[in-house]
């Protein structure tokens, strides 16, 4: 008898899937933001793609997608 394959719920939380990989959002907007410019804080605002070479990563972390 087999185990199942658990999926990381870290990651899970983290990351979505879409049809050319996977979006995550974008680190450094979390604390410390009154020494970040106005626009450098905006331009943290939306979701980017994970990076090619991280993928294997994420896809093994989460086996379902």
């Amino acid at each position: 008898m087999s185990a199942k394959i658990k999926t990381k719920r870290g990651a899970a939380k983290r990351f979505v899937k879409t049809a050319n990989g996977f979006k995550r959002k974008q680190a450094y907007k979390r604390h410390i933001l009154t020494k970040k410019s106005a626009k450098r804080i905006r331009q943290l605002r939306p979701m980017t793609q994970v990076a090619a070479c991280d993928v294997p990563s994420v896809l093994r972390m989460l086996p379902n997608c």
